[in-house]
């Protein structure tokens, strides 16, 4: 499983996926109550015959992904518990409780704490979940948190993403890029504040963007959509890692291919004209931005009727049976290749 010491692997040459792959391909799953272990947003436990239970764990870096310089603590804590949610959401189950753990560095003060479980809290309360225990630690290289949340469903609602087939519409909610571009935004007001701390951040208009990256909301309401209208995704995952990404790890696990078409990913009017400004291009920053937490799913031809007004999701394209061939129709009609260009937590960059 492991290589030889005297010739030893870089990591980042594996990226995140690779890495989490080379580490896990040996396990087994030993208990009949373990449904699903490593490979999809959360693991999946079966206490009971029809009732089961999604596990999912998140840790938050300082450093690698956030930046106490422009992240109220508040916020933080608010992002730690819903980015955690959002996985669970993504198997088409509801989050009932969380742990948290945290390693906290002595350059930190007991009122900023107070702020991290304020907002954290506040996030238990809005969606209906219970913080049940963790752990605290010292760190000497700044804060980390780690959230573990648990989630319920019935067997027959779980979604994994491994369920997608030839001719599935290929849908998202929300809208995508936005996240991205709020924290370009944050970096490059930064960087103009180190040069000269007289110089305040301009970030008038920009409130959207903002909100997407330091307040992600997770989208119960599209869960709550799929009940109201009957609909069962054949596969889902949350995007937190930017679009291109996550739809190649959808149809990697169900061995299909897709089509999507640019005109149809649904950008907000605010995450243009900031993408804009930065001299970027918004649709490059929907399928490789990351942190946007919508959930991109996919759903039976049959259920086109029923999905097709719904106001929080977009049809951006569909499932083929071109195993390993991923497609992205530009505005003129040409068709280019879709890589997988999102957030490597390994190397720290997009």
């Amino acid at each position: 499983m492991f290589e030889d010491k005297n010739n030893p692997k870089e990591i980042e040459n594996l990226g995140e996926f690779g890495l989490i792959n080379h580490l896990t391909s040996q396990i087994k799953l030993k208990n009949p109550t373990s449904v699903k272990g490593v490979g999809d947003d959360a693991a999946v436990i079966a206490p009971s015959k029809n009732k089961q239970i999604v596990v999912t764990t998140d840790m938050l870096v300082e450093g690698i992904h956030f930046d106490l310089l422009y992240t109220p603590f508040k916020h933080l804590g608010y992002k730690a518990v819903t980015v955690n949610l959002s996985d669970v959401y993504a198997m088409n189950a509801v989050p009932t409780q969380i742990t948290v753990s945290i390693a906290v560095s002595n350059k930190i003060s007991i009122e900023a704490l107070e702020e991290l479980y304020a907002g954290m809290l506040l996030a238990c309360e809005i969606y209906g979940v219970d913080l049940v225990g963790g752990d605290t630690t010292s760190s000497n290289s700044g804060l980390i948190i780690s959230i573990t949340a648990v989630g319920e469903a019935e067997k027959k609602e779980i979604v994994y993403r491994n369920g997608a087939k030839e001719n599935d519409l290929i849908c998202v909610s929300g809208d995508l890029g936005g996240a991205f571009v709020g924290l370009q935004l944050l970096e490059r007001e930064k960087q103009i504040f180190n040069e000269n701390p007289a110089i305040q951040p301009d970030f008038s208009g920009y409130d959207y963007v903002l909100e997407r990256q330091l307040k992600p909301e997770p989208r119960q309401d599209v869960i709550d959509m799929f009940k109201e209208l009957d609909v069962l995704p054949t596969s889902m995952i949350d995007i937190s890692d930017g679009l291109s990404s996550e739809l190649i790890h959808l149809c990697t696990q169900s061995e299909v291919g897709c089509a999507i078409y640019e005109h149809k990913i649904p950008i907000d009017p605010s995450t243009v004209i900031g993408a804009e400004e930065l001299k970027l291009s918004p649709t490059v920053c929907a399928l490789n931005g990351g942190e946007d937490y919508e959930l991109l799913f996919t759903i039976s031809l049959d259920n086109y009727e029923k999905i097709k007004d719904q106001k929080r999701v977009s049809i951006i394209g569909h499932i083929t049976s071109n195993k390993g061939q991923y497609q992205l129709v530009s505005n003129d009609e040409v068709v280019h290749p879709l890589t997988a260009q999102g957030w490597n937590a390994l190397q720290g960059r997009n």
